[in-house]
């Protein structure tokens, strides 16, 4: 279940780059850009800071290994992305 104002963008601006995406792929954007487009102030820009963070930040596992544990986990929760 998604927020309607997730799933078509919340401003004018966002409805434009989720048409213009499926557009150019013939698909629609995927839920976790629209997610980080939801109101980018209070969630989408401190989300992405968390992401980057376990993704990228300091860790003894490598960055591809944290990738492949996140694929491996968002296959299990029938994720596509």
């Amino acid at each position: 279940m998604r927020l309607p104002t997730v799933a078509r963008g919340e401003s004018f601006a966002d409805r434009a780059f989720f048409a213009f995406i499926r557009l150019v792929s013939g698909h629609p954007a995927p839920d976790v850009l629209r997610l980080l487009r939801f109101r980018p102030e209070r969630f989408g820009k401190p989300f992405a800071a968390h992401v980057q963070e376990v993704l990228r930040g300091p860790s003894s596992w490598t960055v591809g290994e944290r990738e492949a544990i996140a694929a491996f986990v968002s296959s299990r929760n029938r994720c596509l992305f």
